[in-house]
């Protein structure tokens, strides 16, 4: 009895033994599991903030690629467009340019481009004398007028020709000169330059010719 006694209190302690271990061993997976769950959080969390990052960078590509797009588009279509010369735009003067020994009178008109900026000339300018007997139009030459480019701060010249009163009569006197720009409908007004006077005629056509832009150089008929 005795013996059988021994045994089982024996067994009863290598039991406790035993349940004591399983639940250390217990223990020691709960404290392993929040570890795990840990390091699975941070790497999600290193994946959104990449997401994010990710994000931020399209927004920046879209944002810069759409912004540098749409200036430049702008300032090309802006600098590539060259407009018409504009009666504001010009400076406008005359001066006799007529040379000794000419049987015609010769006025240079100078167009100097102010506005800032380039802008095209094309044809030919009105040309309108006032007289003491109405006012008179040029008429054209009938040069052929080339398109230009006129640069900003520079000039072109056109000339203007008409008679010199040789009939020893008073004949008509001018008293101003009215130049309208090509394609344009303000005019500027000026002093006539040029002789005091025309020959009077029948008024069978206007004695008063103009050529185009460029047909005349500063101080050349």
């Amino acid at each position: 009895m005795r013996v059988r006694k021994l045994t089982f209190a024996a067994l009863a302690v290598v039991a406790g033994l035993s349940l004591t271990a399983c639940q250390d061993g217990e223990d020691d997976l709960g404290q392993v599991a929040p570890s795990s769950a840990s390091s699975a959080s941070s790497a999600s969390g290193g994946s959104g903030s990449g997401g994010t990052d990710q994000d931020g960078g399209k927004d920046s590509a879209g944002k810069g690629s759409g912004g540098q797009g749409t200036a430049a588009g702008t300032g090309s279509s802006e600098n590539g467009k060259v407009g018409k010369c504009r009666t504001d735009d010009l400076n406008i003067t005359a001066s006799d340019s007529t040379i000794g020994g000419d049987t015609e009178g010769t006025v240079a008109v100078e167009f100097k481009n102010g506005g800032g900026r380039d802008c095209v000339l094309s044809g030919y300018a009105g040309v309108d004398l006032k007289t003491s007997a109405g006012s008179l139009s040029a008429e054209r030459t009938g040069e052929k007028a080339t398109p230009m480019t006129l640069k900003d701060g520079e000039s072109v010249y056109f000339g203007i020709n008409y008679p010199l009163n040789k009939s020893g009569g008073s004949g008509v006197r001018i008293t101003a000169l009215v130049v309208t720009p090509p394609d344009e409908t303000k005019s500027f007004s000026l002093e006539w330059p040029g002789a005091a006077t025309l020959p009077a005629t029948d008024g069978s056509g206007s004695q008063v010719k103009v050529g185009p832009m460029g047909s005349a150089g500063q101080g050349e008929g």
